[in-house]
């Protein structure tokens, strides 16, 4: 598994490394048509034990942003998770899905497209496959690899991605019905929704670490 030097780097979404860096990686500029064949052998799947970590360190990051707009603007209603996929125009039909997907599955929290985003959306090609990186100071991005969402069911990779962003680890043992098992199951998994479990778990990291995070910046 590649680390880069002077960086701390996790697998996050489906297994794959991904550095932890503020800017946009250089692998967002599409390379390659995304209609282009795949592979003929799916890419393989490996965890990382630095993977919940990572993955709690973009959750902190997204609330912190969320909660710091919040702090200027105290009378709003609602969590909302603001998110650009302008990165991404290749995905936009899967952002838009998986966006229906999680917003109809979880109360205490909501994604919506708007400016001055908590995370983006990028694609390209990147032999390190689909993953989320963050820097852990508010800025964060999911990205979409082509031939990875050729292989897999596109909608559950950008869903399971989604996912990290929302607090949730991976957890590759695990069985379709897991949005967070990732490609574990294999190719033929279509599930793209999260499970009673982790829709409970999102809403109470929301509830409890928004809360945490509001008494920090208020």
């Amino acid at each position: 598994m590649r680390r880069p030097k002077a960086l701390v780097s996790a697998a996050l979404g489906l297994g794959l490394a991904a550095a932890l860096t503020a800017a946009v990686p250089a692998a967002a500029v599409p390379t390659a048509d995304p209609s282009s064949p795949a592979p003929s052998s799916a890419v393989a799947y490996a965890g990382s034990a630095e993977d919940a970590k990572a993955t709690r360190a973009f959750f902190d990051a997204v609330v912190k942003s969320v909660a710091e707009k919040r702090a200027k603007n105290p009378g709003a209603q609602a969590v909302t998770v603001v998110y650009s996929a302008s990165g991404a125009p290749s995905f936009r039909s899967q952002i838009a899905a998986s966006t229906q997907i999680w917003n109809g599955s979880v109360s205490n929290v909501q994604l919506q497209e708007g400016s001055s985003p908590d995370f983006q959306y990028y694609e390209g090609n990147d032999p390190r496959g689909s993953y989320a990186s963050t820097d852990g100071h508010g800025r964060g991005y999911i990205f979409l690899d082509y031939q990875q969402n050729q292989q897999y069911n596109s909608t559950r990779v950008t869903a399971h991605e989604t996912g990290h962003v929302l607090g949730l680890p991976d957890h590759y043992s695990g069985p379709c019905s897991e949005l967070m098992s990732g490609g574990g199951p294999g190719t033929s998994c279509q599930n793209a929704n999260p499970d009673a479990a982790e829709r409970a778990r999102v809403d109470q990291l929301w509830a409890n670490g928004l809360a945490a995070a509001l008494a920090k910046v208020s």
